[in-house]
């Protein structure tokens, strides 16, 4: 277990030049350090008249094989080319509420699992066209599992290598349903606390594949004092505490040996295989300006986050953050080499 109190010197932000230039057009910014040195991409994702092309964002980050890249807004699901062009958009308002989702291939398709809070399921959809094959609903769970709920909101998703679906109700019981390929319930765990075992704001979850076997990598991110990550077996099994005083963890993505973890008072936090922090990510150093939605665009600084909320890291080791935002944002860092 690494305490962030003594990882943080290991991470430097390195800036280019000043945030604006002539013109009054943003400069790139360098952030990171080392192996994980990042610039930002100026503009990247805004439409023709420099706009958000999003409007607000409460969700998540995913990429396909192609390197296309989808976000969810309130406006439904939108994706990207890796030029921040907009490809297509889908889904719509009648699913605005996906806060958490993931790509998985099966059988040659490619579909996205999400967890959609305000709206109470699981979903699984086709990445091309949105066609909805899979919804894992409260009265559903109610009525395989015996368990008398009335209420849901997941926030977080994932699926194991056999085809397992994993959800989160990190918004309110705090409990981690696990269902077969079919949405068969099978078995949950967890319950809310700040006992070892016991989860404050079960916010995000992926599959941890850094590991033989794979295993959950939970973002209990109210868990007090402040913020952790933990391991749980596909099982149901608590394994440990991974890394602790995170501030307020929002999700995690795995590529190789390293984890993205986004920090909703404004920054991502980097962690090597052996879950120690070697690089922070887009510190705000304007407390009031972190964890905040309200940050309109006008106001945003490049290189400083106000409320990352989602990350993916791309084939090359480039990342794409998405603050939780009024306006709409999402960002592209490119890998320094």
């Amino acid at each position: 277990m690494k305490s962030f109190s003594m990882c943080i010197a290991a991470a430097i932000l390195l800036y280019l030049s000043s945030p604006l230039m002539a013109g009054g057009e943003s400069a790139a910014v360098r952030m990171g350090t080392g192996l994980m040195t990042f610039d930002t991409v100026p503009g990247w994702g805004l439409g023709a008249d420099g706009k958000s092309v999003l409007g607000p964002t409460h969700g998540g980050v995913t990429i396909d094989k192609a390197g296309n890249i989808y976000t969810s807004a309130n406006k439904g699901v939108v994706v990207f080319s890796p030029d921040g062009k907009v490809i297509r958009e889908f889904l719509g308002k009648a699913y605005s509420d996906i806060h958490d989702l993931e790509i998985r291939e099966e059988e040659g398709v490619e579909f996205i699992y999400a967890a959609r809070n305000n709206n109470a399921e699981g979903i699984k959809f086709n990445s091309t066209d949105g066609k909805i094959v899979l919804k894992l609903t409260v009265a559903g769970i109610a009525k395989e599992s015996g368990l008398k709920i009335r209420r849901m909101n997941p926030t977080a998703i994932t699926v194991a290598p056999n085809g397992d679906i994993f959800l989160s109700d990190g918004y309110y019981s705090n409990r981690i349903f696990k269902f077969d390929k079919t949405g068969k319930y099978i078995m949950h765990f967890g319950k809310k606390g700040n006992g070892l075992e016991q989860f404050n704001t079960a916010h995000g979850m992926t599959l941890d594949t850094r590991y033989e076997p794979p295993r959950l990598l939970i973002c209990d991110r109210n868990h007090r004092p402040k913020g952790r990550l933990v391991h749980y077996d596909l099982d149901g099994k608590f394994l440990g505490e991974v890394v602790t005083g995170l501030g307020m963890p929002t999700s995690v993505a795995v590529q190789g040996d390293y984890v993205s973890v986004p920090d909703l008072h404004g920054r991502v936090v980097i962690l090597d295989k052996t879950n120690t922090i070697i690089a922070v990510l887009g510190h705000n150093p304007d407390r009031r300006k972190g964890a905040s939605f309200g940050i309109k665009q006008e106001n945003w600084v490049e290189g400083h986050f106000s409320g990352t909320h989602g990350s993916y890291w791309d084939a090359a080791g480039n990342l794409y953050v998405q603050d939780w935002n009024v306006s709409g944002r999402i960002m592209k860092l490119v890998r320094v080499k």
